[in-house]
């Protein structure tokens, strides 16, 4: 039985698989007339009356239509006898799944036909500037079943969702997972900003190295460096060895070096080149596709880097479209692909002309585009100094945070190798030149509490809790 056959036996006898998948099976996935005629009738009985259709229901639309002949009358009754027959219901969300690739696989290769028809000047309407527009509407085909949170029916599922521990990916700066909660969550965009050189993809790649070490699935996108020069600095960061030491080290050791630091990690780093300014999110999800159909592989974390010299799958640069607009799709793309695939995100921007050469910046200095800061759930700039480059330390300043609030520890100051591609912690102790305003001082870094005030809260929280009249 043919994937047509198959989708249209159930859309006429599974209620809720009809319910699911009638939003968004179009009749031009259907290339057989007849197909496409049946299909047609049954998907206007189920949105007019709000059920599936009997099987004498659909003969007697047929035998009003005057839009096909008769053999086409007969082929389509002897498929409406092959649809009615008997049959065990598949699993629902199998069958679901599997009728959302075939839409896929439709639109895409309509958008493919429709494409070489424009090409070769046979289209009276549109021109090769369409194109892309139709191949991204046909690539971002999915079924979005999903229709809101009922506040009262879903209560149950909503306390669930309060008492649910979020996964998080886990930072192995102490700083960083108290300021993020423990780590960053899945969905979300993080975004490092900074200046030319100041450490964007040292703190990609150190971060990267980090989650490999935990036995993490990381992809890696390069839009800037090669892919050897992303790998060679994360070798120096979990070999312990400077980048120049790196290159003199003999064949044998090196083998010894990758074999002892791989010998635990059940975690895979793919690591994927693009040329600057042509890859956008499309290209991306391809990626992953090709990813997990020839290597099983699917990512726990993404990195792109870095995302101002990515393209947007939307937009055109250039002409009309302002880099406000431009930018800030971009990030949009990219926080809709953290999202689709359930995982966080991570990527970097530059800081503009005034924060390059400022000892501190804020939102007003992201390149390009303010639209980028209102787009990310998270965002740290590092700056850079001459004191600060001597003593081999970057300061951490804090942007936005939705995972905690931004006014404690807003700054700190993380320890930096250059030559080794490493961050490291530095001592709450060596950070009381940056305490500002409410900067916290915490005994146990990674915990949430302010480690010095923790008895007077609880105090203040337990004199609260014995004020209730319970």
């Amino acid at each position: 039985m043919t994937e047509e056959k198959v989708i249209l036996q159930n859309l006429i006898s599974n209620d809720e698989y009809s319910r699911r998948v009638i939003p968004f099976i179009k009749d031009e996935y259907f290339h057989n007339k007849v197909d496409k005629k049946v299909f047609s009738i049954i998907r206007e009985y189920i949105i007019s009356y709000n059920g599936i259709p009997t099987k004498e229901a659909i003969i007697l639309s047929l035998q009003k239509d005057n839009t096909i002949n008769e053999d086409e009358y007969k082929d389509a009754i002897s498929l409406v006898d092959d649809i009615s027959q008997d049959h065990k219901d598949p699993d629902l969300t199998w069958i679901t799944e599997e009728t959302e690739r075939f839409c896929k696989d439709k639109a895409i290769y309509n958008a493919i036909m429709e494409s070489i028809h424009i090409i070769d000047g046979k289209s009276n309407t549109q021109t090769e500037n369409a194109i892309p527009n139709i191949l991204s509407d046909a690539l971002s085909v999915s079924f979005d079943t999903h229709i809101g949170h009922d506040y009262i029916e879903d209560s149950d599922e909503r306390f669930e969702f309060y008492h649910k521990v979020e996964k998080r990916v886990p930072f192995d700066l102490d700083f960083f997972n108290t300021i993020t909660n423990g780590g960053t969550p899945q969905k979300t965009l993080n975004i490092v900003m900074a200046g030319t050189g100041v450490g964007k993809s040292l703190f990609m790649c150190h971060h990267a190295a980090n989650c490999l070490s935990q036995n993490l699935n990381v992809l890696y996108i390069t839009c800037e460096m090669a892919e050897e020069r992303i790998a060679e600095r994360i070798d120096a960061n979990l070999m312990d060895i400077t980048m120049d030491d790196l290159k003199d080290l003999p064949k044998q050791m090196y083998d010894s070096k990758l074999n002892t630091m791989t010998a635990g990690i059940s975690g895979k780093l793919i690591i994927k080149e693009y040329p600057t300014a042509t890859a956008n999110s499309n290209h991306f999800r391809i990626l992953l596709d090709e990813l997990n159909i020839k290597k099983k592989f699917k990512p726990d974390i993404i990195f792109v880097d870095y995302l101002n010299i990515c393209a947007s799958a939307r937009l055109k640069n250039g002409g009309n479209i302002n880099t406000y607009q431009y930018v800030k799709s971009i990030a949009e793309e990219l926080r809709g692909l953290a999202v689709e695939y359930n995982v966080p995100v991570w990527s970097a921007t530059q800081t503009n002309r005034t924060g390059f050469s400022s000892s501190d910046v804020g939102l007003e200095d992201t390149s390009e585009s303010f639209g980028l800061p209102a787009t990310a759930d998270f965002m740290v700039a590092l700056i850079s100094t001459e004191e600060l480059d001597e003593q081999n330390q970057v300061l951490v300043k804090q942007l936005k945070n939705r995972y905690n609030d931004t006014v404690a520890n807003r700054k700190f100051i993380l320890g930096i190798n250059r030559a080794k591609m490493k961050l490291s912690d530095i001592k709450r102790d060596d950070q009381q030149g940056l305490v500002e305003s409410n900067q916290t001082n915490a005994s146990t870094l990674g915990s949430g509490f302010d480690g010095d005030n923790f008895d007077d809260k609880f105090k203040m929280t337990k004199e609260k809790f014995t004020s209730w009249n319970i």
